[in-house]
């Protein structure tokens, strides 16, 4: 079955490897505050998902999309009804947004600084799932065995938190935080207007009764 998962996913891997071999491409691609600040190129916020720095960031993002994104999707449309797959694709593009909005704000002048990657919106996907599927098992690799999601996903804010703070490498990692807030956040709201079904108070039933 053709998914808006699997869609995403080709998507990204055709514009990403079309980028590796094109600087232009990537160039025009990549989040560049400036260019938004003082040429209204604002599209920046979601074309930068599109392309990866390299084969090992994009296999990283899109394995991890995958195998989140495929029981989030599926989840979508039984919460949602017809409206699952829109739902899906618009947490999918409004989190590129919304989780580059700070990043923006604190570097809209800096003309070194650039950004790439879909993490952000892996994150929000991921938290989505964390937060609908709470008791799932995820592994970390080099530790052998899997820990709850309710339990991975604080680990991943709290290391991602300590990693932002130091400021060390290439990695964006205040956008997998707020990519990873907006899931939550996207998912509870969405859900009291056009569902029923009520993510926190099933995220708190299913932990209580993992723990009995």
């Amino acid at each position: 079955m053709f998914t808006i998962t699997i869609a995403i996913i080709l998507i990204t891997c055709v514009v990403s490897f079309t980028a590796f071999s094109n600087e232009k491409i990537t160039n025009d691609l990549i989040f560049y505050p400036p260019a938004v600040s003082n040429q209204n190129q604002w599209y920046r916020f979601i074309t930068s998902g599109f392309i990866h720095a390299d084969i090992m960031h994009l296999a990283f993002n899109m394995f991890t999309f995958y195998f989140f994104g495929d029981p989030v999707e599926k989840a979508f449309l039984s919460i949602y009804g017809g409206m699952g797959k829109l739902f899906f694709a618009l947490l999918y593009l409004a989190s590129l947004v919304a989780c580059l909005l700070p990043t923006y704000l604190q570097h809209k002048d800096n003309y070194y600084y650039r950004s790439l990657g879909a993490s952000g919106a892996v994150s929000a996907v991921l938290f989505a799932g964390i937060l609908l599927f709470p008791t799932m098992g995820i592994r970390i690799f080099p530790i052998p065995f899997s820990i709850p999601a309710f339990i991975f996903g604080p680990i991943y804010l709290i290391l991602s938190a300590y990693l932002a703070k130091k400021g060390q490498g290439n990695i964006n990692h205040s956008a997998h935080i707020w990519g990873a807030i907006f899931g939550v956040v996207f998912l509870a709201i969405t859900c009291q207007f056009f569902s029923e079904f009520r993510p926190l108070q099933n995220f708190v039933s299913e932990i209580i009764d993992y723990m009995r």
